[in-house]
């Protein structure tokens, strides 16, 4: 673990692979209200994403536990810039107001 190398390649592998699952998720919920089947569509983009994601995090983590924590740091890093970044610009976290 002396080669920063590998850590870097987790930390934005676990960018990227948020950025396609969250921002899929935006794109899904956007969609829903003109799909023909909602749940159908619903469903296809979470399995989809979490397939992704789970293929992407096995790849980029090489097995290594402390590759997939740097990996998780960065898809969480990307979740909450897209959820700052959504057309109200708040990141709520799902609390009502």
């Amino acid at each position: 673990m002396s080669e920063p190398t590998p850590i870097l390649v987790a930390l934005l592998a676990g960018f990227g692979l948020g950025v396609v699952f969250f921002g899929g998720l935006w794109l899904t919920v956007r969609a829903l209200p003109r799909a023909r089947y909602p749940t159908a569509l619903m469903l296809g983009s979470f399995w989809g994403r979490t397939a992704l994601v789970v293929v992407g995090f096995v790849i980029a983590t090489d097995h290594r536990w402390q590759n997939a924590l740097v990996c998780l740091l960065g898809f969480l890093t990307a979740r909450f810039s897209l959820a700052r970044s959504t057309p109200d610009g708040k990141a709520t976290g799902g609390s009502a107001r």
